[in-house]
């Protein structure tokens, strides 16, 4: 291990664990590097999203009560 990595105690479902052992076994990776990579995953996909956020900041917001007014009044609901 590099001295980038810090260790933490995760709590997983057990099933969820379970199928992380076998996932790690099939694929020759540790159960560390397996985590890392999905959360790694997931804070990208974060990331995609901040930035469409930060790209549509110009547009006017709607909010739910009109959005559903609206479909009511043009029969969509």
């Amino acid at each position: 291990m590099s001295d980038d990595t810090r260790r933490t105690t995760v709590y997983l479902d057990r099933y969820i664990h379970q199928a992380l052992r076998l996932k790690a076994a099939e694929t020759d990776q540790s159960l560390s590097r397996l985590v890392n990579s999905a959360v790694r995953e997931s804070l990208s996909e974060d990331g995609i999203d901040l930035e469409a956020f930060d790209s549509r900041t110009s547009e006017p917001s709607l909010s739910f009560e009109s959005v559903v007014r609206d479909l009511r009044q043009s029969g969509k609901l």
